[in-house]
């Protein structure tokens, strides 16, 4: 959803070679983002027979990560753009400085980069939409997709993203979904009051009356802001997480209401980004034989919305687990993946989604529906205090690093420095809201 078309490389049909029909596959990756792109690429690395079966698009949200997480992964070179320093403004008193540097990815290098590693591994291509996955009666999986395509494998995974429902079962009973809206525009102005050297991470601060300006609004916003020069300017207006998606229009109401109000005169639009991302929700059901990775497998970090860099650091290990499985499977067609006392996918699953995953994902959902019932004040106090925790914890919570253990001390540490209204605000949240109760139940399981 793009006012221009940006030339992109050749795509996936053109540099990588057709599924062979007829043969059955190791492994079918579903979904040609990213996550489906590393993890076909890193299981036919392990000698797998790889076919990746998705529409052929290129990638068309902006991804912000941290530099030094990327530099982990071996793709700096995939960073167009990088500001050696990162701040938060949450009013008008002292802005905060992160202290890390933060970059802005290029979609079409990362997009030819995991083009490239799928092509040396050798990964097998459909260009098409899945419709469903069937389970046939010698234990393989057939992936039926349109124009009555049908492709069998030993194991299907599906990495499409969050709406991926139709081809997966999730947990009964699990936490509800809730949604992490954003309106972006980049764009050449004049007045920008943004220093180019910083990338704005929050800007919380009110430009204007929202309440008089937008009586319907329900839920506070802030600024996303990578000045890639002066002039040159990515603004996105954010809802970091609701119940309810919040509408597109009022997002781009607000964003430009705040930019006028600011000063900023818009001389021409580059761009336009719609993001919708689902939070929180259900785990998959590990008793399923198809596995799901990505989104699908809900491993967006329910409190930043990010997905990208757990997805790509960790499609090594999950591809390693597959191709265990598969091998320890081997023995004849008819005992691939037979029912025994326990489902072999079972393994791949623990492997995604350990314990430890589980208590830090139950304790960032807690986190999630706090923030979802607070004002824009209540807001504001809660990153003032979250930005005077010591530095480890902060950068850990944001990017996912820290343990369950470490999220204990995390929040003992928050408790100790929070204002009084905002700890009982905390004591209240932990003995009423039902994500209280499933983070001590998490905890308690071994």
């Amino acid at each position: 959803m793009r006012l221009e078309v940006v030339a992109e490389d050749e795509g996936l049909e053109f540099d990588l070679p057709p599924i062979p029909f007829g043969a059955v596959l190791d492994l079918v990756v579903i979904g040609c983002g990213p996550a489906g792109l590393s993890l076909a690429a890193e299981s036919a690395k392990k000698g797998l027979n790889v076919g990746l079966i998705g529409p052929d698009l290129p990638f068309t949200n902006n991804y912000g990560v941290w530099e030094d997480e990327f530099k982990d992964l071996g793709l700096e070179g995939c960073i167009e753009h990088v500001w050696q320093d990162t701040i938060v403004y949450l009013d008008s008193n002292d802005p905060i400085l992160i202290g890390r540097a933060y970059g802005r990815v290029s979609r079409h290098l990362l997009h030819a980069e995991l083009l490239r590693r799928c092509q040396e591994s050798g990964v097998t291509y459909l260009n098409s939409k899945v419709e469903k996955i069937i389970e046939s009666n010698d234990g393989h999986s057939i992936v039926a997709c349109q124009g009555e395509i049908m492709v069998p494998c030993r194991l299907a995974t599906v990495a499409s993203g969050a709406a991926s429902g139709k081809l997966l079962e999730y947990e009964v009973g699990g936490p509800r979904v809730s949604v992490q809206t954003a309106y972006g525009v980049e764009v050449e102005v004049e007045n920008n009051p943004y220093d180019p050297s910083l990338m704005v991470f929050m800007d919380y601060r009110d430009f204007v009356k929202e309440k008089e300006l937008c009586p319907e609004e329900k839920y506070p916003t802030f600024l996303y802001v990578m000045p890639m020069s002066s002039t040159r300017v990515f603004f996105e207006e954010t809802c970091l997480a609701s119940r309810h998606a919040m509408p597109f229009d009022l997002l781009k109401k607000k964003l430009m209401s705040r930019l006028k109000a600011m000063g900023v005169r818009v001389l021409k639009v580059y761009e336009e980004e719609w993001s919708y991302i689902p939070v929180g929700g259900s785990l998959p059901n590990t008793q399923q034989k198809n596995l799901a990775f990505g989104a699908a497998a809900s491993m967006v970090h329910p409190a930043t919305g990010y997905s990208v860099v757990r997805s790509l650091s960790e499609a090594p290990r999950y591809a390693s687990t597959i191709a265990n499985i598969l091998k320890k499977s081997d023995q004849s067609r008819q005992n691939i993946l037979v029912t025994s006392a326990q489902n072999p996918s079972m393994l791949a699953w623990t492997t995604l989604w350990p314990q430890e995953r589980k208590r830090q994902r139950a304790f960032f959902l807690f986190g999630l529906a706090l923030i979802i019932q607070m004002d824009i004040d209540g807001i504001r106090t809660f990153f003032q205090t979250f930005f005077r925790l010591p530095n480890w914890m902060w950068w850990g919570f944001l990017g996912s690093s820290l343990s369950s253990m470490d999220l204990i001390w995390f929040a003992f540490y928050m408790f100790a420095i929070a204002p009084h209204s905002m700890r009982m605000c905390l004591v209240r949240h932990l003995m009423s809201d039902p994500t209280g109760a499933t983070m001590v139940k998490t905890y308690l399981t071994l």
